[in-house]
């Protein structure tokens, strides 16, 4: 099955403002985040990508757009179940201020308890849910155009990774807070018929080391191996 990277957009207007950004429209990168997004080409240079998908937000394709300058033959297909969760009434609120509501502290603690106030808030559950059928939805539709060694590339938001981590390698949702997944981070998980692998968690280095993965050459993350950004965070 395919290999996942999965990428978080870069340092945001609204990250730098300490703002929980959501769904707010027109929210771009600050300076530190271009400077990110344009050293990412670079970062990826040795993974043969097959495929982008993106979350809709305009933060997302402003990272991506230096890699898809640098590899204009890259399909790109955009997919709202990686866009970032709908936090509804919180949504535009200065993160300081929603530390002293009683629901960041079940968001921090109980997360899988935790739904978002207002008509269009969600459950953190439920953006869980709609982020693991994105990915286990590409995983089939890559495999089938590309072949089980192909990789791709999801840019997404930081509660978004890290859920789909938690749910790759086992860990229950209340504790998905652990996970750290900064700005232009990159995440690597390889799928696998048994189980999945995770090879990067929120680098922000280089990865030809995961070149001799793709070749098929190497290490127990090639097979089956032997037993062996928080939630409101912009």
């Amino acid at each position: 099955m395919p290999l996942l990277i999965l990428v978080r957009h870069g340092r945001s207007t609204a990250n730098t403002a300490g703002v929980l950004a959501g769904r707010t429209p027109g929210i771009g990168l600050d300076e530190r985040g271009a400077a990110q997004a344009a050293a990412l080409p670079a970062r990826l240079a040795e993974l043969p990508l097959s495929a982008v998908v993106t979350s809709p937000l305009q933060r997302c394709r402003e990272t991506l757009a230096p890699l898809l300058g640098a590899r204009p033959e890259l399909p790109l297909h955009t997919d709202d179940r990686i866009g970032e969760c709908h936090y509804g009434d919180w949504t535009g609120r200065k993160l300081a201020e929603l530390a002293d509501e009683p629901l960041w502290t079940t968001v921090q603690r109980h997360p899988s308890a935790a739904g978002f106030p207002g008509a269009d808030g969600e459950t953190v559950r439920a953006m869980q849910a709609r982020a693991v059928d994105a990915v286990r939805d590409w995983n089939d539709r890559i495999e089938a155009e590309y072949g089980a060694d192909a990789v791709y590339l999801m840019c997404s938001h930081g509660d978004i990774i890290k859920s789909v981590v938690a749910d790759a390698i086992g860990l229950h949702l209340d504790l998905f807070q652990r996970l750290s997944v900064e700005p232009c981070s990159v995440t690597a998980v390889r799928y696998t018929p048994l189980r999945p692998f995770l090879l990067r968690l929120g680098d922000t280095g280089g990865f030809g080391g995961l070149a001799p993965l793709v070749d098929g050459a190497g290490g127990p993350t090639g097979g089956d191996a032997a037993v062996g950004g928080g939630a409101g965070a912009p």
